[in-house]
């Protein structure tokens, strides 16, 4: 499918088996506007032609489109409520689902067995043209790696929306490897992952967000096709299509934000530490700092809330020299933890104002955290 293309007025008619649709709509449904300030984005496009029902929804930043088979009596286009109509096609009882539009009523009908709806419908021409792939040149990548990369690096992107830039994932492709890198100016997560074949090079920040949803419908794929078109990059996942917005900006250096010389490396077992990180954290609560505190042989960590109490718990660790105390954010560390997949990470350290870096030996994986200033 090129484009979302509309045919004013004509009705439609077909059956399809309410398995496959409720499957589709599960998928296309996840790019439906959940704060509609256009009504038209909160619904689910469909067109039948062909011997298809193509299904697609968008919020302007993202679109999934996908297609399943149906005996299409009469061709057409309708948009429908959304939300309403996954709902609906979940819960209809028989096998086959009956959909048909009246344009002069402005209402789509639904029958399934005995159940049967009648729908408001949208206007299909407001719906938002959707971008042209066709035109895109895609390369296949191993959609494991790829989904590996996403999921390691993919949390430390920025929620902020007053910083655009920020919210999404740095993605270059090329020397024959994937470098993800991003950050919300608190930490930095950078992965790279070789990649077997030839890939062209390209370089785009894509929102986190549909990097998010790419990981949720590619799990069933051995590759993912992704390219880059005017300002969109296009991800296709079996009969998935996945569209979104490039980010427009300069993202940070991230080389340059990674010091070159650490005072402290400290070698720790993953496990271990990540079980404490999370007992004490518990006790973090409205943002306090974790303590890190660094002595001969020894790591304590601890948390102090002034109305609830406080927590501290210490492991074996080979730190050797003045002891040294710092804090972190309690989610930010145990995220830049989770993140590395070996038995044993190194944490490297300059001074308590100074950033820290969590990584391993066995992977190229870098999560740099910036520390919290501790009272006392």
């Amino acid at each position: 499918m090129n484009q979302v293309e509309t045919t004013v007025g004509s009705g439609l008619r077909l059956t399809c088996s309410r398995e496959e649709l409720v499957e589709k709509l599960a998928v296309v449904s996840r790019a439906v506007s959940m704060r509609p300030t256009v009504q038209i984005l909160s619904g689910v496009w469909l067109q039948a032609s062909a011997g298809r029902l193509e299904l697609a929804a968008t919020d302007m930043e993202l679109s999934l489109r996908s297609s399943l088979e149906a005996d299409i009596s009469e061709p057409g286009t309708v948009v429908v409520p959304g939300r309403l109509f996954v709902d609906i096609a979940r819960l209809l009882p028989a096998e086959e689902v009956e959909i048909a539009h009246s344009p002069e009523e402005g209402r789509v009908s639904i029958v399934s067995g005995s159940a049967s709806y009648s729908l408001h419908t949208h206007a299909a021409e407001d719906f938002p043209r959707l971008p042209e792939v066709d035109a895109a040149q895609t390369f296949g990548v191993v959609r494991e790696a790829l989904l590996e990369t996403i999921q390691r690096v993919g949390r430390s992107a920025s929620r902020d929306e007053s910083r655009p830039v920020l919210t999404g994932v740095l993605v270059r492709f090329g020397e024959g490897k994937l470098v993800m890198a991003a950050t919300d100016s608190y930490r930095l997560a950078v992965k790279e992952t070789a990649i077997e074949g030839s890939v062209p090079e390209l370089e785009a920040i894509v929102p986190a967000r549909a990097l998010t949803e790419l990981g949720r419908i590619a799990g069933g794929e051995d590759t993912v096709d992704l390219g880059v078109h005017e300002n969109h990059v296009v991800f296709r996942a079996g009969d998935v299509l996945l569209t979104t917005r490039r980010i427009d900006g300069q993202f940070p250096d991230y080389r340059q934000l990674v010091p070159e010389r650490f005072e402290h490396e400290v070698r720790l077992p993953r496990g271990e530490l990540l079980d404490v990180v999370r007992r004490i954290a518990v006790m973090a609560q409205r943002n306090l700092p974790l303590r890190l505190r660094f002595a001969e042989g020894e790591l304590t960590i601890s948390v102090q809330a002034q109305d609830l109490g406080e927590a501290r718990e210490t492991m074996p660790a080979p730190f050797a020299g003045e002891a040294l105390e710092i804090g972190f954010n309690a989610e930010f560390l145990r995220d830049g933890i989770e993140s590395v997949e070996a038995d044993e990470i190194e944490l490297k350290l300059i001074s308590p104002l100074r950033p820290g870096l969590i990584r391993s030996e066995e992977d190229e994986f870098q999560y740099l955290i910036m520390p919290i200033r501790l009272a006392g």
